[in-house]
C-alpha cells in the first residue's frame, strides 16, 4: 500500500459496556482503561483513533484531551457536532489542544440527527442542517487560518475574532483535518466544498468508486477552493489466523446478534440516514459481496461501521483494503471487538502487510 495511507482505530466512548460485542469489563470507560487502549494503539502501529460522539455519551472532546495528555503520538479523531459547539468556541478549543499536543488533533464533523433538544439545540430539515454544517466548517477553518475574522452568516457570526493560540503550520498541514461523512445529495455538496476527508462506510468497491468519481466531479462543478478532497473508509475488519477461522467467528457473531436482536449494535438506528440505509440494504444483494465483504450483520442490528465487515486472514483483509486504496482511499478507520485484543492482533498482523 502507498506510504501516504493512514490507519486509525475506534474508541466507542460509551457508558454502557459491551459495545458491538466488546468485553464487558468493569470500568470499561474509565480514564485508566481508555488510556490502556490509546497506549496499545501507539505500541502496535496505529496513528490514533476515532472517538465516538452523541448525546448520552461522555463528552468526546474531554475524553480526547485526557487521552492526548497521557500519550505521546496518539492522534484523536474527535467527533463533534455543529450546534453542540459554536464555531469560535470549537476553533479555540481545538487550537489549544493542537498546540498542547504538538499537532495531534483531527476532527470528524457529524451532522446526523441527535437528541438536540436535550442540549438546547434545534434545526430544521435536511437542507437547513447541512447548510449550517457547511457554514460551521468554513468559519472554523477561517478562524484557524486568518486573524480578525468578521463573518455574518445565516447560522453563525463573529466580529473581529482572532483565535489564540495561533495554529502552527507543520509541513503542508495548516490546521487539523476536517473529516466528514454523509451520502445524501446535501451532504455530498458540503463534503465537496468544505471537507478535507470524506469518510465512507464499508460499501462494496463499485459503490465507493462511484461516489469518489461523483465527489471529484462535484468539487469541480462547485469550484472547490481547497486542496483536493481526500477519502477514507470506516469499516469493521474481522481478522483471524486463517480464512476458515475468521468466517467461523464471523458467523458465530452474527448468530449471537440474531439471538439478542442486535443489542449493543444499534447506535446508528435512532435515525436511518441515507448512508446507513445504503448499508442496511446491501444484504439484499447477498450475504457476501466482492471477495469478503460480509453484509449479514445488517440483518440483525449492525449499525454504522458494524453493518458490513471485511472477514478473513490478515492476507485476505489486506488484499481487500488494497483494492479500496487503489480507488483513492488513503484514510482507514478500522475496528473489531474485543477492541483491546484486536488493536494488538490487527496492529501486529494486518498493518505490516498494508505498509509493505
Amino acid at each position: 500500500m502507498s506510504g501516504n495511507s493512514e490507519f486509525l482505530w475506534y474508541i466507542p466512548n460509551d457508558v454502557k459496556a459491551g459495545h458491538r460485542g466488546d468485553s464487558t469489563v468493569e470500568n470499561h470507560n474509565s480514564l485508566e482503561t481508555l488510556t490502556i487502549h490509546a497506549k496499545a494503539l501507539e505500541e502496535h502501529g496505529w496513528k490514533g483513533a476515532l472517538i465516538g460522539t452523541g448525546w448520552g455519551r461522555p463528552d468526546t472532546f474531554t475524553v480526547a484531551a485526557a487521552l492526548a495528555a497521557r500519550t505521546t503520538t496518539f492522534e484523536p479523531l474527535i467527533a463533534i457536532r455543529p450546534g453542540y459547539w459554536r464555531p469560535a468556541n470549537f476553533a479555540s478549543a481545538a487550537a489549544t489542544l493542537d498546540q498542547l499536543t504538538g499537532g495531534r488533533v483531527r476532527v470528524n464533523v457529524v451532522s446526523g440527527l441527535d437528541n438536540l433538544a436535550a442540549y438546547g439545540d434545534s434545526e430544521g430539515d435536511q437542507a437547513h442542517r447541512y447548510a449550517r454544517t457547511r457554514e460551521f466548517m468554513r468559519l472554523v477553518r477561517r478562524l484557524w487560518t486568518e486573524e480578525n475574522v468578521t463573518s455574518v452568516g445565516e447560522h453563525f457570526g463573529v466580529t473581529e475574532s482572532t483565535v489564540v493560540p495561533r495554529l502552527e503550520a507543520r509541513g503542508s498541514r495548516r490546521h487539523p483535518k476536517l473529516y466528514f461523512g454523509g451520502a445524501s445529495e446535501a451532504a455530498e455538496q458540503v463534503s465537496a466544498t468544505e471537507a478535507d476527508v470524506q469518510l465512507f462506510w464499508g460499501e462494496p468497491l463499485d459503490g465507493v468508486r462511484e461516489r469518489i468519481e461523483r465527489l471529484r466531479a462535484l468539487s469541480k462543478t462547485l469550484d472547490r477552493d481547497l486542496p483536493p478532497l481526500e477519502f477514507g473508509l470506516r469499516i469493521t475488519t474481522l481478522v483471524r489466523d486463517t480464512t476458515e477461522q475468521a468466517w467461523a467467528d464471523a458467523e458465530a457473531k452474527v448468530a449471537e446478534m440474531a439471538k439478542s436482536k442486535g443489542a449493543g449494535w444499534n447506535d446508528h438506528r435512532q435515525s436511518i440516514a441515507v448512508g446507513q440505509r445504503r448499508l442496511l440494504d446491501l444484504h439484499e444483494r447477498g450475504d457476501v459481496l466482492d471477495d469478503n465483504l460480509y453484509t449479514a450483520p445488517g440483518k440483525f442490528g449492525g449499525g454504522g461501521a458494524g453493518t458490513t465487515w471485511l472477514v478473513g486472514s490478515a492476507d485476505d483483509v489486506a488484499r481487500s483494503l488494497r483494492k479500496y486504496q487503489d480507488l483513492g482511499i488513503t484514510h482507514f478507520v478500522l475496528s473489531d471487538t474485543p477492541y483491546l485484543s484486536e488493536i494488538k492482533r490487527q496492529g501486529d498482523q494486518l498493518l505490516p502487510l498494508l505498509r509493505g
